[in-house]
């Protein structure tokens, strides 16, 4: 009986160590593929890298030789208020990024920005290692290229403030947006960027305290959130937070919409905040701050202000004339870039509301590059607006023409960023 019993306690010991020994096996299995997809991932992803590099290189050649075909002279950037680009950075290849999006993937973006540009720097009038001159700072930061993206960008290094001097006070309607890549690297991927919406003094930007300016609203960015607080009095109102991951070698659109207290703020095509009271009331609004409190150095670029709301009804059916900035291109290209879905999507909506309206499309551009090869640019972004309003927003075709004036009727001297930027623009003719 004793031998039976011993026999059977061995037996338990047995199966228990050959079940634990099975769930050992499991996990070693389970963390050993973990590895492998790891290293797979890792593997998959240098290749997009080079690929992409490749990919670069390959359309940076080309455009150097169209460049030496033109007479050194390129003509990307200028054309249509996208304020984007300059032809200092023409010879750049376009992001492989924004390039593969779909206008369509914006379909529920809203944003549309503002009627006229008041400031715009896309930093290609500064020096590579230079501070630019339209910006202030207690910092230090620098105009740099980068391998991922192309044109110039302002790399932040240093807590402290960043201030384009924009000059006067913003209207109760307006609109602000800049290109930013917030991190390069897996060991430098955390981030704390905060951005202010200033009614303060530009000759003490600081203010002396936390808080810089008598009221406004900062919006924060960390790796896995953005969050807002506004404040009046030295005292804060609203706080508000929401998810949002950050991807390091990624480009991100930021676009901020003010309309008197409401406060608006996408990334890329997501809107992240809507908030009706965003806006502290009875403040004059006049200061636009970065400010870095640690972690990565982020980017920025094609940093652009503009005022009012387009009121593209009557300036289109009652005015007949409606000169948009709001459709952006891909560097030295006719493509649209998706970001320009809002502006496209209300002038559709006033096509589609008003059946019997014909329209003709002008694109214009500046003065810098060739001038023929500014002419034929600007006709065939004018195509390109109008086949996308045909081919996404099912406006017939045959309701519109297009053409191009290229640099031959500016509204403003070119001779500097804004005012280039105020002559590339887009154009729509009632006939």
């Amino acid at each position: 009986m004793k031998t039976r019993i011993a026999f059977l306690l061995l037996l338990g010991i047995s199966i228990l160590n050959m079940s634990t020994y099975a769930q050992i096996l499991d996990v070693r299995r389970a963390v050993k593929n973990k590895i492998v997809n790891k290293v797979n991932n890792n593997i998959d992803q240098a290749i997009d890298k080079q690929l992409d590099k490749t990919e670069a290189a390959a359309i940076d050649s080309i455009n150097k030789k169209n460049a030496a075909d033109t007479g050194g002279k390129t003509d990307a950037g200028n054309t249509s208020g996208a304020a984007k680009e300059e032809a200092s950075q023409n010879s750049g290849s376009a992001p492989a990024q924004t390039g593969q999006e779909s206008i369509k993937t914006y379909s529920k973006y809203d944003f549309i920005p503002g009627e006229k540009v008041i400031f715009f720097d896309d930093f290609s009038s500064t020096e590579i290692g230079d501070f630019p001159s339209a910006w202030n700072t207690n910092g230090s930061g620098e105009v740099v290229t980068t391998s991922l993206f192309p044109g110039k960008w302002l790399q932040i290094k240093d807590q402290g403030f960043y201030i384009p001097e924009t000059t006067g006070n913003f209207p109760d309607n307006f609109t602000v947006e800049f290109d930013c890549i917030t991190a390069t690297s897996e060991d430098n991927a955390s981030i704390d960027m905060g951005f202010y919406i200033v009614s303060g003094n530009m000759k003490d930007p600081s203010e002396g305290g936390a808080i810089p300016g008598v009221a406004g609203n900062k919006i924060s960015f960390g790796q896995n959130s953005a969050s807002f607080s506004n404040y009046a009095d030295d005292s804060y109102i609203i706080n508000g937070s929401r998810d949002f991951l950050f991807e390091i070698n990624t480009k991100y659109h930021f676009s901020f919409w003010v309309q008197k207290q409401r406060l608006r703020l996408y990334l890329n095509e997501t809107k992240v905040f809507d908030v009706p009271r965003g806006m502290p009331e009875g403040f004059k609004y006049n200061i636009l701050r970065f400010e870095l409190g640690g972690g990565t150095s982020p980017f920025i670029t094609n940093f652009r202000v503009a005022a009012g709301l387009p009121d593209m009804r009557n300036k289109l059916i009652t005015e007949g004339k409606l000169v948009t900035y709001g459709i952006y291109f891909d560097v030295n290209s006719d493509k649209i870039k998706p970001e320009s879905y809002g502006t496209l999507k209300g002038i559709a909506a006033v096509l589609t509301e008003n059946p019997g309206v014909k329209v003709k499309i002008f694109g214009h551009t500046d003065s810098d590059g060739n001038d023929a090869a500014n002419l034929d640019l600007s006709k065939r972004r004018a195509a390109s607006v109008k086949n996308e309003l045909s081919k996404s927003f099912a406006i017939d075709a045959a309701r519109m023409e297009t053409g191009g004036k290229g640099e031959t009727e500016p509204v403003a001297p070119n001779d500097n960023l804004t005012n280039k930027a105020l002559n590339r623009r887009v154009e729509f003719i009632k006939l």
